[in-house]
């Protein structure tokens, strides 16, 4: 499968499936490893992954320092002899740091030859279900090495958090694989050019929306995706997910307002839009009057971004990545 370094190069981009697929179907050899269990304090939650090369090298993360080091060495040994592998690294506080680990704590790795132990069907299924942005996990038999593939319905409190784990009887270990979360946010303004770097850094897909040529050019947004489309016609041609954040910034009602109306009646996590308090009465009332229910409003974030008495665009942009992420790790 080709496979394109520049995009996994994007920190919004997860990569380490399709890392391990290619490296596999290439002949190179791939071995997944994810964290399974944690104690104390770590630096990467339970579900995070990295991929290891037959020729060492490594895409994702489980910590850092010597435990990735350690985790290479056993993982091309298990390419030469293919097994199913748990390791556990614990280390006290005066030595965590040289570790990798925040602060003392224990952290459980599973090691899985692609192929030999972890199967190709369903690694190449769960990347095609985050292409199509449709959620799915796999349950590992940590006793038997046996995988399934499964959907929400299966384990819906773990797919309603987002949270891979194992389950209570400590034998089967459910890794959640949910569609990238991405944001698309009408209008080319100055808070969005801070906004859209700081988002992609956190971790999202980011798509800026400005019918206006002149605002929204790739001079003042070098290097972003830019759509020229109305913002509605725009947001239904992308689809609202639940993992699909909408932010409006133009304060313009003719753009704003055909947004926020699509949005409002869709499945969308996060809904926000710029403006005063005095501005987003009136827009309530423009709201209502095209039809939305009062329930459907209130899902509204207005105005935008927590309360830091942020003042400059860059200031603002910040109050609204903490707010959307408040809002998506929300139980």
């Amino acid at each position: 499968m080709p496979f394109d370094p520049a995009v996994a190069a994007d920190p919004a981009f997860d990569a380490v499936g399709e890392w391990a697929l290619s490296w596999h179907r290439g002949g190179v050899g791939a071995v997944l490893v994810t964290v399974i269990d944690t104690w104390g304090s770590a630096p990467r939650p339970v579900g995070s992954q990295l991929v290891v090369s037959g020729k060492g090298e490594i895409i994702g993360s489980v910590s850092g320092g010597c435990v990735e080091g350690a985790v290479v060495t056993e993982a091309l040994e298990l390419l030469e002899a293919p097994a199913f592998k748990i390791l556990e690294f614990g280390v006290s506080d005066d030595t965590a740091f040289a570790v990798g680990l925040a602060c003392g704590g224990t952290i459980r790795v599973l090691l899985e030859p692609v192929g030999a132990v972890f199967p190709v069907e369903i690694l190449a299924e769960v990347i095609t279900a985050r292409a199509a942005r449709r959620p799915t996990g796999v349950v590992t038999d940590l006793v038997h090495g046996t995988h399934d593939l499964v959907g929400p319905s299966a384990f819906p409190d773990r797919f309603a958090a987002d949270r891979s784990g194992i389950e209570a009887d400590g034998q089967r270990f459910v890794s959640v694989h949910m569609p990238p979360a991405r944001l698309l946010v009408i209008g080319a303004v100055h808070i969005a050019q801070a906004f859209l770097p700081m988002a992609r850094l956190a971790g999202f897909n980011v798509t800026l929306i400005d019918p206006r040529g002149a605002f929204a050019s790739d001079t003042r947004f070098p290097g972003e995706i830019i759509g020229d489309d109305w913002p509605d016609a725009a947001l239904l041609a992308h689809g609202l997910d639940g993992r699909t954040g909408v932010i409006t910034l133009t304060h313009d009602a003719k753009l704003d307002d055909p947004a926020l109306i699509t949005a409002l009646r869709s499945d969308a996590f996060y809904i926000g839009a710029l403006g005063s308090t005095r501005t987003h009465a009136k827009r309530v009332a423009r709201l209502q009057e095209a039809g939305l229910s009062s329930d459907q409003i209130a899902r509204l974030h207005a105005p935008v971004g927590l309360d830091i008495r942020a003042q400059s665009p860059a200031e603002i942009a910040v109050s609204i990545l903490a707010q959307v992420i408040q809002v998506m790790r929300r139980p």
